[in-house]
């Protein structure tokens, strides 16, 4: 029980990564929505972002970027920071915030612990060649997210624009423009340079690209085939959740492991329609500082995925039962004809 305790400490302690969130990331112009940083797992947010550490917050559309105001922040159950606000025309959104450092003390055990749940693999095993695993911790964190949403159906570049953060992740092509089934190239900056041999994650939450839904029982259907879907609420709008049991208990280090190459390039997977993130923690020794022990830059990267609609591919018709077979109608005429006929006759 004391272990028990003791894991739930170190998660609470030391798993919070910082998302973009959103309910749904395909919008409509001039449409309301909500942004909303997610301090912690990308399913449930333990605090909120308070406005003091936020180096810069900002949107990109239409080739301008444009500061958000401080003051449009709101605060939801102490949790969870959101932005409420109107999309503007139709095209490729990035959505960014960068937070200062923060430094935090912890004992070997729990430093141990933490680099291990999170994934920091590479650092985990250098204190073990280095025989540093009783080596207490002072760490300087810091935290640079994206979103990339699309609004209408115009694709812009503003997906490629680099923000400038310490670490970032910047995909080489439009996420918009990729369906599921598909990959993605993306490519992680270090200070505005390639971060060759850096351990990524990438996961998603299954969902799709909005549908029409029979309000009773929550089914549509795909080639007269009926599929019924769970929900869950993202800043009181539903979208689709599709959880398993397996998904409740995933972990920080679940999804897809990869490994940049020496341009700082990842191939991500995208098997299914959902909303996909991407996550790393590059940290250092701090070998100049006598305060810190360990640096780290902290980036996620969230978009969503849906699935291409053209020839050869699946469409919504939600009302298979109610049509004729082409063969009743053809039976059908020949009989009407035939009674009309006989009618005919004997009238004569």
């Amino acid at each position: 029980m004391r272990r028990l305790v003791y894991l739930l400490l170190v998660v609470l302690l030391c798993s919070h990564d910082l998302y973009i969130k959103m309910g749904n990331y395909f919008l409509q112009p001039n449409q309301e929505a909500t942004l909303s940083l997610y301090n912690g797992t990308f399913e449930k947010s333990e605090n909120i972002i308070t406005r003091d550490r936020m180096l810069d917050a900002s949107v990109i559309a239409q080739g301008q970027r444009m500061a958000i105001n401080p003051e449009q922040w709101k605060d939801q159950d102490s949790t969870v920071t959101q932005l409420t606000f109107t999309t503007g025309e139709a095209g490729t959104y990035v959505a960014g915030v960068s937070t200062k450092a923060r430094n935090i003390e912890l004992s070997a055990e729990k430093f141990n612990s933490y680099l291990e749940h999170d994934g920091v693999l590479d650092m985990l095993e250098q204190r073990k060649r280095d025989s540093l695993l009783d080596e207490d911790a002072v760490e300087s964190y810091e935290k640079h997210v994206k979103a990339i949403y699309q609004v209408g159906e115009i694709k812009t570049n503003d997906w490629s624009m680099v923000l400038g953060y310490p670490i970032e992740f910047v995909p080489q092509a439009n996420p918009y423009e990729k369906y599921s089934g598909e990959k993605l190239e993306v490519q992680l900056l270090l200070d505005g340079k390639p971060l060759s041999n850096q351990l990524v994650y990438a996961d998603f939450l299954k969902g799709a690209h909005p549908h029409k839904h029979n309000k009773d029982n929550h089914e549509h259907e795909h080639d007269g085939k009926k599929h019924s879907h769970d929900y869950a609420h993202f800043d009181g709008k539903h979208s689709h959740s599709h959880k398993s049991k397996k998904e409740e208990s995933h972990t920080h280090t679940s999804g897809q492991q990869l490994r940049t190459d020496d341009q700082g390039m990842v191939v991500v997977d995208l098997p299914e329609d959902g909303i996909y993130y991407l996550r790393t923690i590059h940290m250092t020794r701090a070998t100049d500082s006598d305060e810190l022990t360990h640096r780290s830059k902290w980036a996620t990267l969230t978009f969503e995925v849906g699935h291409k609609h053209g020839p050869g591919t699946h469409t919504h018709d939600h009302n298979h039962e109610h049509d004729i077979p082409t063969w009743v109608f053809i039976l059908g005429s020949l009989l009407i004809i035939g009674l009309l006929f006989l009618l005919f006759r004997k009238k004569n």
